[in-house]
């Protein structure tokens, strides 16, 4: 049998993406787009015209506007002029499937490349490195310990708004408790030297109310000998912990511990995906976006120092379908989950989202699916959508998944979005709750719940009903600055959605659902011109602090990149640098750049060669100190850096600990404080006011405040002074349910409780940072109302206030065991202190707890 050749033809050139599709050289099949919409054509278009060279571009195509297809043929077009191989990456397996098959109807010639690289064939891997495809792959396939891709002429990636869950997180090592418990106990026992006795017996025993929440903080690097050990226990743990620490091992200095309960993650704030050949080689890297923020997110999650925006040419971006808002917190009477049930029940099948574990999402699912309703999991869609999306019925749970899933039409109607995705990781959760620092996340925050919001709307004609669940994300839709920070036509839905359930009977509510279902002429006469109405009034306005976030990107991840070096020094002044450009926020970046002030004296810290240099890195501590919000407590918990004064307590704490040292002393019954304890946290538990108000009078007596109930009609239910150091009044509305607002005569009798109490005291005004908070479960505040609150004014929850309660329970057993034998009055304060600190119960730490819902908008 003579040889067979194969002559390579030269495939033929145009002079942009659009042209090569409009061409008809594209082998596309029957089931392929009908065309290009005008703003794709706009989109690839620009790229060929102004960006074929931009090393780092970013195009913007919104949520349900169709990214696959001018990313494809972007990836096509740029294949075709033979310059070298060209990859295109999802998040996901299951979207790199999805991609695929676009591509093939498309007729974009590609070969997938996902899972192990051993199980690859052969043939397609050469196809792609040698330029004949595309190759299609996931994120992990590039950031990972060993990629075996070839190195890219062009890498795009698709949903790159998810790249700090998709890239940050790789590098890093996470560990579970409840899944490996032998692994979290190995790493905090070399974690041990940072943490006191209290702390550690309070990680390793039962959960108590406070511990499963809180996140902290530890810079390992601080001492040497624990970076040691550290590392030496993380090189001996199985897969896949040693794939995660292979990514960041050769910087495991630089990187920060998040510690809580509930797990770990060690990882360096930033990604050092510079050290990644397969990306930071590629010629061109572009990023498919649904929103380019000015804040800075995608330098931040990908670890690039600057990313070209380009956003849609067109000034009005295509409506992706049409969304009915319903908000179940807001509707009169009845259960918010009844209500999210009986939505879910005029369709029998929906999309359920949240933060939480697949486990808990999943049983989330099926608390709102009918009877006989089948409920689907992570696990039945891994290969695909197709058998959900087929299915008649069903409700599919799935966690952490706001990109990337495409239900559209009759696939499904309904998406719930279980509460607000604003803790992912333990990372998110430090800088959101314990640092204050929640600026630095608003466009990641902003885009999960958009993406999640359009998971069932994916083209202009769609519609679907999108049920906001929880008093959480509730809360963040009442915020004015977070609807107008959303697109104009999005706000006109969010807006319409919250006037049609304030207020609004459950019945009527689901006859609205199902109008608008139906989509018919009801809905085209009496719904679609109300949102029209809104839409008019609608205009985009950033969130505070965006620009200045957006600023100091670049010199946050070069400094990153150069602690991750050991470039300490550098780093540090880098870091500063992004500080001083993060200052220019104002109010609502103030907790980020505490933050990075006292990562760059840390940073200055370790590279000091001099005295000079170790007084300055001090003196950046003192001043991160400053910046942060005076209630930010999380400084207060990290070690001091040699030759450091220990940071004095607050006058209020001071306060505190001196009562508390002194009833100590005194002629203390254990047996009665222990019942007095037990009854507090009883009556914590209570509905009724008249219990409850005198358990929480008894709980500021056990913070070390001078606690009591103002006599008088109107007065507060609790007032908790400190001298006068600070003061708080407490409004209890134990009694009110979760759904429904917060009504406007609570936030007016709210506004006049310290006054009242500093009238009482013959003084002219309360102590300056003195709060007045309304406990209550109902945690939104309309937004007629909101700005009628005092800017002290805050909303707490009452399981927040149980939570206290346990931990001042917890604190003084510790104290009635602990304080035995202390005779020294200064050595007895110092254990006090101690013990407080531990447990999140100095008055400063308490207020951070209460004071994280400011009712006042733009506060």
């Amino acid at each position: 049998m003579a040889f067979q050749g194969k002559t390579r033809r030269t495939q033929h050139q145009f002079p942009s993406p659009e042209e090569l599709y409009l061409s008809g050289t594209l082998p596309r099949t029957t089931e392929a787009a009908d065309g290009l919409w005008l703003h794709q054509g706009d989109v690839i278009r620009a790229y060929a015209e102004q960006h074929q060279k931009t090393p780092d571009l970013a195009l913007e195509l919104p949520t349900g506007s169709g990214k696959t297809i001018p990313g494809l043929l972007i990836a096509e077009w740029v294949r075709r002029k033979s310059e070298g191989p060209v990859i295109f990456a999802t998040p996901t397996k299951q979207l790199a499937r999805q991609v695929l098959a676009t591509a093939r109807r498309e007729g974009v010639p590609s070969r997938l490349l996902i899972g192990s690289h051993r199980a690859w064939d052969t043939a397609e891997q050469s196809d792609v490195e040698g330029g004949e495809a595309v190759g299609i792959t996931t994120y992990s396939t590039i950031f990972n310990s060993s990629p075996k891709l070839p190195e890219p002429r062009l890498v795009i990636f698709d949903d790159a708004h998810a790249g700090e869950q998709f890239v940050g997180a790789e590098y890093g090592v996470t560990i579970h408790r409840y899944k490996d418990p032998g692994t979290y106990e190995a790493v905090l026992s070399a974690l041990s030297p940072f943490l006191s006795g209290l702390l550690l017996q309070r990680l390793r025993g039962e959960p108590d109310p406070g511990a499963h929440h809180q996140v902290r903080l530890l810079l390992p690097a601080i001492n040497p000998s624990v970076i040691a050990e550290l590392d030496t226990v993380l090189a001996r743990l199985p897969e896949p912990y040693k794939f995660e620490f292979a990514m960041i091992r050769s910087g495991l200095a630089s990187c920060c511990v998040y510690l809580s309960y509930g797990g770990m993650q060690i990882r360096p704030m930033m990604p050092p995906t510079f050290e990644n050949p397969i990306f930071s080689r590629a010629g061109q890297r572009v990023y498919l976006s649904a929103t380019l923020g000015s804040g800075g997110e995608l330098e931040r999650a990908f670890g690039r120092p600057q990313i070209v925006r380009m956003p849609l040419p067109t000034k009005t971006p295509p409506r992706s379908g049409r969304r009915l808002f319903v908000f179940p917190d807001l509707v009169a009477g009845g259960s918010p989950l009844g209500l999210t049930k009986n939505i879910v029940g005029v369709t029998n099948k929906a999309l359920v989202l949240s933060q939480e574990t697949s486990e808990k999402t999943e049983a989330a699912a099926a608390a709102v699916a009918g009877e006989g309703v089948p409920v689907w999991g992570r696990n039945a869609v891994e290969q695909g959508l197709d058998a959900f999306a087929n299915a008649s019925m069903g409700v599919l749970g799935l966690a952490n998944r706001y990109d990337g899933l495409d239900l559209p039409g009759q696939a499904c109607r309904v998406v719930v979005l279980g509460g607000k995705p604003d803790a992912v990781s333990l990372q998110d959760k430090f800088l959101s709750e314990r640092a204050e620092a929640s600026a630095a996340l608003a466009e990641r925050l902003r885009t999960r719940i958009v993406q999640g919001a359009g998971r069932c709307t994916r083209g202009p004609n769609d519609y679907a009903v999108v049920v906001v669940l929880g008093s959480d994300i509730t809360r963040y839709f009442s915020r004015p600055e977070n609807r107008k920070a959303l697109e104009p036509e999005l706000q006109a839905e969010v807006d319409f959605g919250w006037e049609n359930s304030r207020g609004t009977d459950p019945d009527e509510v689901i006859e609205n659902v199902q109008m608008f279902l139906t989509h018919g002429v009801d809905w085209r006469e009496n719904g679609e011109p109300l949102v029209a109405e809104f839409r008019q009034d609608a205009v985009k306005v950033e969130l505070p602090g965006a620009d200045s976030l957006g600023n100091s990107a670049t010199p946050e991840v070069e400094a990153w990149h150069l602690a991750f070096r050991g470039e300490w020094l550098a780093a540090s002044e880098r870091l500063q640098e992004a500080a001083r450009l993060v200052g220019a926020g104002g109010a609502s970046t103030r907790g980020y750049r505490g933050l990075l002030l006292y990562l760059a004296g840390v940073w200055l810290h370790l590279g000091a060669e001099g005295e000079a240099q170790r007084a300055k890195a001090r003196q950046l501590v003192r001043q991160a100190e400053a910046a942060s919000n005076v209630r930010g407590t999380w400084l207060r918990e990290m070690p001091d850096l040699p030759g450091a004064e220990e940071v004095p307590l607050a006058s209020m704490d001071v306060t505190a600990v001196g009562t508390i040292a002194a009833r100590l002393r005194g002629q203390l019954r254990p047996n009665r404080v222990t019942d007095d304890l037990r009854q507090m946290v009883e009556a914590l538990r209570q509905d009724d006011s008249t219990v409850y108000e005198g358990g929480l009078t008894t709980l500021g007596s056990f913070l070390g405040a001078e606690a009591s109930k103002p006599q008088g009609k109107g007065r507060c239910d609790s007032a908790w002074v400190w001298g006068t150091a600070i003061w708080m009044t407490i409004e209890a509305k134990s009694e009110q349910h979760a759904n429904g607002l917060l009504p406007l005569h609570d936030i007016r009798q709210a506004n006049t409780q310290l006054d009242q109490l500093a009238a009482d005291r013959s003084m002219d005004h309360p102590p300056a940072g003195s709060p007045a908070i309304i406990v209550s479960d109902r945690l939104t505040a309309d937004p007629e109302h909101s700005p009628a609150a005092n800017a002290n004014v805050y909303l707490a929850s009452t399981e927040t206030v149980e939570q206290i309660a346990g931990d001042v329970s917890t604190v003084w057993r510790d104290l009635l065991t602990g304080a035995v034998g202390i005779q020294e009055d200064q050595t007895l304060r110092r254990y006090v202190r101690s013990v407080m600190l531990e447990h999140g119960c100095l008055p400063s730490q308490v207020i951070n707890r209460l004071t994280q819902n400011r009712i006042r908008p733009g506060d």
